[in-house]
């Protein structure tokens, strides 16, 4: 039986070469005790199983294949400043060193306690398995292994770079066939591997127990350090694990076995003369002193002070789920976030976030059932700087308050604080009514159409529009719409200066009659808003847009995120750019992440992505108009004589442009403005009963807490200008 499985396994593994040579090949190799090994490991008649198998089931990998095979390793993320830890993302917690970045001792400590001839065999070790035959022998069954690190690395790399269950379990099952194909691919890998290739790819790729996996992690985990900096004693300790992860588990099990399992790897590191008898005997006199440190995996184990932090880590994973370069769906992609091991820069900026969070964070508002959020966009980039809204990330609802919709009430919590609901935009809740901050899209389309901002209208109290209505309702004047001004002091003669400063409504509906509906809709569309109810996907829809007058009043859901970005926009001279989370993404090998643009050109995922959707004279004529609701002086035109937040510019002290929302009974409120450096939206909603007012009161609060936000956020930054409009588009 053993020379029958001999001339087998060299029949199936290398048909080609002569039969003369091929039992000079084996012996040489060290494969007949290879075959020793398995035949004493496994009954007999499992060797005779052997003829059932094709030769290409015994040797599939090359050790090409084996070098390219990459074990899944972490991605840290973090925020704008490259430093700033956010959280990480994997499925085995891994980081690959270098053999030059490990302590000589874990090197040294692997080899004493694996494989002591790990420098003189040619990756099956003929002594080894003999010495394992003859015990296994007289135990009557298996119990010592004949493994090589090579033929350990072999196996991993083969589970590591398997793509299918069936693959896990070729590579891992307990059978005569899978040995003989480590045996064989170790002795190639070797002829194609330096010692020194193989032993970092090993240690890079074992686990050490306790979510451990690779020397970087078990270092990290184990005892908070790197694997530079590991102590003779502690790479003993951390060598010891790999044969029995569980039962020498330091933190979790039998102290006394840990430490017994150390003490043996110290003894034979002192054989091998690595250790001194003196550095032995100290070592194994100490007590094992482990600190202890658990990795953050996801968004939920962002850290506790920086909580919020969470909903922008939120929108990065559906950023990231969304990125056909990262795989063909959703789950493909978030399995290449857990297993890349990618470097992560996010747009996030701490100190940007930070004063976000103190204007919208309170005590008063943290138990509100209204959600009050701010989100800042870069123009020009689209990084998206600050994500802060009054809700704690978290899924434990056991404390939150009662739904406020009745229908809810008593069969379901509220989500307040704790919530994990994207309510600031980049999943897929649709947002929220934004109210008269959507005249801003009717008065952009206007002046890309051609029209100036000296274009007037005597606006009365309320307008017969030519848009159809048919509600049977206050603004349903024979089937006709006809909306009013909020206030009779808004009636009379109007320029989209002043109709945008005061936000005229009948002035707005005019204006949108004048540029046709449709294009309002599409403008809003290329600045990035998207439809997710099904009225606002009919109403959007190229048979009814054009119907849809009372859309430059903000009746279509919205997120903050893209009412920021689409403001943004204008303060980048109609230069649109997406929304963005990260300002780079690295591959473990240090080269960008890149993606397959439209033109065919590779560009990095992380590289702004922008188009000139406006043109740039209409946008600056809109920034000059928006200068009037907060109080601030156009280059061009009169605001006449008052406005809706007329305080801002005293706050932020600098030039800035913006527009108030609010909607029909005070049911959400709004407030978006923007200077050349940063744009901000903020909004006031109940996002669990959308029909729940936030009453007049709390109008000024999204106004406050962008002003303020706008204030701290750029206080150390020198004051910008506004480009003014030319006159011809002033007219």
């Amino acid at each position: 039986m053993f020379f029958w499985a001999l001339s087998y396994l060299e029949k199936v593994t290398n048909p080609t070469r002569p039969s003369s040579g091929r039992i000079v090949y084996l012996l040489r190799a060290g494969l007949i005790a290879g075959v020793v090994v398995a035949a004493a490991a496994f009954p007999l008649v499992a060797v005779g199983g052997l003829a059932a198998k094709a030769g290409a089931d015994l040797v599939d990998k090359t050790p090409a294949d084996l070098l390219a095979s990459a074990p899944a390793q972490t991605s840290y993320v973090y925020a704008a400043d490259g430093t700033t830890l956010i959280t990480t993302f994997y499925e085995e917690h891994r980081r690959y060193v270098p053999l030059a970045q490990m302590s000589p001792y874990i090197q040294q400590a692997i080899v004493a306690s694996e494989d002591s001839r790990f420098y003189e065999h040619n990756g099956v070790d003929p002594k080894g398995v003999v010495r394992a035959f003859v015990a296994n022998q007289q135990a009557g069954g298996v119990s010592q292994g004949a493994s090589t690190l090579t033929m350990q690395y072999v196996r991993m790399a083969l589970r590591d770079s398997a793509k299918t269950p069936f693959e896990v379990q070729q590579a891992t099952e307990q059978t005569p066939l899978r040995k003989l194909r480590e045996m064989r691919l170790a002795l190639d890998l070797e002829k194609e591997a330096s010692k020194a290739q193989i032993l970092e790819r090993y240690l890079n790729s074992a686990y050490f127990g306790h979510r451990a996996y690779g020397i970087y992690s078990a270092s990290e985990i184990f005892f908070s350090k790197l694997p530079k900096d590991l102590t003779p004693v502690e790479a003993a300790t951390l060598a010891g694990l790999v044969k029995a992860p569980t039962a020498y588990d330091p933190a979790s099990s039998d102290r006394k076995a840990a430490t017994d399992r150390r003490n043996y790897v110290l003894d034979r590191m002192q054989a091998m003369g690595y250790l001194s008898p003196q550095a032995t005997a100290t070592g194994k006199a100490e007590p094992i002193q482990l600190q202890l440190s658990s990795p953050p995996n996801d968004c939920m184990s962002v850290p506790e002070e920086h909580n919020s932090w969470g909903f922008f880590c939120d929108y990065l994973k559906a950023w990231w789920s969304a990125q056909p370069a990262f795989g063909a769906n959703p789950l493909e992609r978030l399995d290449k976030l857990r297993r890349g091991g990618y470097t992560i820069i996010t747009s996030l900026d701490p100190k940007i976030h930070d004063a976000a969070e103190d204007r919208v964070l309170t005590s008063e508002s943290a138990g509100s059932p209204f959600a009050h959020g701010l989100v800042a966009v870069e123009p020009g980039t689209g990084y998206v700087r600050s994500m802060a809204v009054n809700r704690v990330y978290s899924l434990d609802q056991s404390g939150n308050g009662a739904h406020s919709d009745p229908s809810r009430r008593g069969r379901m919590k509220g989500n307040y604080p704790n919530t994990v609901v994207p309510l600031l935009g980049g999943g897929d809740l649709p947002g929220y009514q934004a109210g008269s901050t959507f005249k801003m899209f009717t008065m952009v389309a206007a002046l890309d159409a051609g029209l100036g901002l000296g274009t007037a209208f005597d606006s009365p109290h309320k307008i017969v529009s030519i848009y159809p209505d048919g509600s049977g309702g206050p603004t349903d004047c024979g089937g006709f719409w006809c909306p009013s001004n909020a206030s009779g002091a808004m009636s009379g003669r109007q320029t989209m200066w002043s109709g945008f400063g005061k936000s005229v409504n009948t002035y707005f509906v005019w204006l949108e009659q004048q540029v046709g509906a449709e294009n309002v809709v599409r403008l809003a569309e290329r600045l990035g808003l998207q439809w997710r109810t099904d009225i606002d996907k009919r109403q959007a829809s190229p048979s009814q847009a054009n119907k849809w007058g009372s859309f430059t009043l903000g009746v279509s859901d919205v997120t903050p995120l893209e009412m920021a970005n689409a403001y943004a926009t204008i303060a980048a001279d109609g230069r649109f750019c997406e929304a963005l989370p990260v300002v780079s993404i690295t591959s473990p090998d240090g080269t960008p992440a890149t993606y397959r643009s439209g033109s065919g050109m590779d560009l990095e995922i992380a590289q702004p992505r922008c188009n000139q959707e406006i043109d740039p004279d209409a946008a600056r004529a809109a920034t000059d108009a928006a200068r009037c609701p907060t109080g601030d002086t156009p280059a061009r035109g009169s605001c006449g004589g008052w406005s809706t937040a007329d305080r801002v510019r005293g706050i932020v002290g600098r030039p800035v442009a913006g527009k108030t929302g609010t909607t029909d009974s005070d049911r959400a409120a709004w407030f978006v403005a923007y200077t050349p450096e940063l744009a901000a939206a903020s909004f006031l909603s109940d996002p669990d009963s959308p029909m729940n007012p936030v009453g007049s009161g709390q109008a000024n609060k999204p106004i406050d807490a962008v002003a303020g936000f706008l204030k701290d956020a750029l206080k150390d930054q020198p004051v910008r200008q506004f480009t003014p409009p030319s006159p011809e588009i002033s007219a």
